[in-house]
Formats: C-alpha cells, structure tokens, sequence
C-alpha cells in the first residue's frame, strides 16, 4: 500500500471507531490488558502515550503482543522530540501524536511514511498543521478549547478532521456535543480507562466504563450534519 493509501487507511480507522483510547502504564501486563479489553469493545486503535521512562521498553511489548488482534493500529503518543519519534516508529508505531504543533515527528513521519498527528490548541496552529500536510489533527487540551471551538475551526476549515483530547468525558451527552462540533473521532484518557481501578486489577471496572462509553444509552450518535457514526 503506497503513502496516501496507508495514511488514508489509518485515519479512516479513526473515523470507524470513534473513539481512541489514550493511555500509559509502566507494566506491561497491565497495558496489554487494556489493549485487550478496549480491543474486545471494538476499539480497533490505541495511543499508548509516553509519559515514563519504561514507555519505550512497554510499546515494545505491545507491539508484539497486539500483532495476534486483527486489524489494531498501535500508536505512539506524547511524542515530544525528532528522537522520540524515530524510536517508537523504529519499535513499530502505526501512527504518532504530539500534544503541540511538532514538525520535528512530521519529518520523521514522512520519511517513515506514517500518518502525524499534531496537537493544537488555535485556528493559526490547525491551518499550519493541514498546511503542512496533517490528514488528523488533535485538539489539545479539549476540555479548556470545548465543542464550540471544534465547530467554530470547521466553520472557516470544513475540510480539516479533527481529535479533541484531553479531559473529554465518555457520557452520552458529552460524546454527543462533540461530535455534533464536528469530531472526526474523540481521544479518551482517564475518563475512559480508570487509573485506580488498573492500578489494582479491578479489570471488571475497567470493562464495564470501556462498555459505557461504546454503547451509550439513547439514539445512535452522530456527526455534524446528521451523519450516522459507523
């Protein structure tokens, strides 16, 4: 599969599942335990972050143990530097993410022809990052940005997708108003996957708010202009 096709591909899986879990755990039989639970839910992409001086080490793991799941994209997130980049694609990352506008992991992705994702928090920061070639922009910190922002960007920017992160609350209302702004897909953290509850494998816990959050109560949510989300 040549550039275009493969990033297209990738991020057109973004769209399938709606939601990405974005999550970060310095063992490894923990984060594989996640990866499982969120794959059985239907999520079929996954950002480990890397937040911790394991990190490397664990999506190596993950890499490895994600290859027996039928179509999971991996991905690297939290990529800060041109360094950081090279390593998690070297360990085999489908995607990468930054929280800021990083032109540093754009070259590494281009050359490793790999889909960048970006994050933005400014109309001035998503026109550079679609400019210089971003198929997926992430909106960072989306809980301070909101919805309105979302659908004020698409407004003057419709042809731009676009991932609100950080801080997004997985409750039906919550999913709903972004995506109604306009959200390609949604990054989910803390609210998706509970800290506490990993930490002490309560993986029923874990379970039953991944379920919630893919099977909310009500209609079938949609996207703005009253697409149906697949």
């Amino acid at each position: 599969m040549n550039k275009p096709l493969y990033i297209d591909h990738v991020i057109g899986q973004f769209a399938q599942v709606k939601m990405v879990p974005v999550f970060f755990n310095a063992d490894a039989e923990k984060a594989k335990r996640v990866v499982e639970i969120c794959y059985n839910a239907g999520l079929r992409v996954f950002e480990f972050t890397n937040r911790g001086p394991q990190a490397l080490q664990v999506f190596r793991q993950l890499v490895e143990f994600a290859a027996s799941f039928d179509k999971l994209l991996l991905g690297a997130g939290t990529i800060m530097t041109h360094e950081e980049a090279d390593a998690f694609a070297d360990a085999g990352a489908h995607f990468l993410v930054s929280p800021y506008l990083n032109f540093a992991m754009k070259e590494v992705a281009d050359v490793r022809q790999l889909p960048w994702i970006p994050g933005c928090g400014s109309v001035t920061e998503v026109v550079q990052a679609h400019q210089a070639g971003a198929a997926l922009i992430k909106i960072f910190p989306a809980e301070v940005l909101g919805p309105a922002f979302l659908s004020s960007v698409l407004s003057v920017l419709p042809s731009v997708k676009l991932m609100p992160t950080g801080g997004v609350t997985p409750d039906a209302e919550s999913l709903k108003s972004w995506f109604n702004a306009g959200a390609h897909c949604i990054g989910l953290g803390s609210q998706l996957l509970p800290s506490k509850s990993i930490q002490v494998g309560k993986w029923n816990e874990v379970e039953e708010s991944v379920r919630r959050a893919t099977s909310p109560p009500g209609p079938p949510l949609r996207r703005r202009g009253g697409e149906p989300l697949i």
